[in-house]
């Protein structure tokens, strides 16, 4: 049997542990940890999103949702409240805190996208996003 295995896996894996790593460094000093941050930047994108949507959008459990959002809210960064609506769902709104941290946030997120495409060509990361994204989908 021939070996046409390219290791995708393990490539995935060393940028999810790289990021992991710088992105922890930068928002550790804010307070964020780096699996809470992908929900503060949706919120940032669009405040006032109910759980379900978080969920949905991030394709994140409603379990890990949960838990992020409360150590979040713990953590004075959001704030849940009933929908109006739907008297058994949430919407998540950011805090004063959360907005004023809204540069660094995005700004340590910015840092680790230009670490990570600097040794490629401006049509190499378009490319690279539009496949990622298409893995994901």
């Amino acid at each position: 049997m021939q070996d046409n295995c390219k290791y995708i896996g393990k490539y995935v894996s060393q940028i999810y542990r790289k990021g992991s790593s710088f992105i922890s460094k930068g928002l550790n000093e804010l307070g964020i940890g780096s699996g809470q941050v992908m929900f503060l930047l949706e919120l940032y994108r669009q405040d006032g999103r109910s759980q379900e949507e978080l969920c949905d959008v991030l394709n994140i459990d409603k379990g890990t949702t949960a838990r992020a959002i409360k150590k979040l809210e713990e953590e004075k960064f959001l704030t849940r409240v009933k929908d109006e609506t739907d008297k058994r769902a949430y919407k998540v709104y950011l805090t004063q805190k959360s907005k004023d941290l809204k540069f660094d946030v995005i700004s340590v997120m910015m840092q680790w996208e230009d670490n990570i495409t600097s040794k490629l060509t401006e049509e190499e990361a378009e490319n690279m996003v539009m496949m990622l994204k298409k893995i994901c989908t």
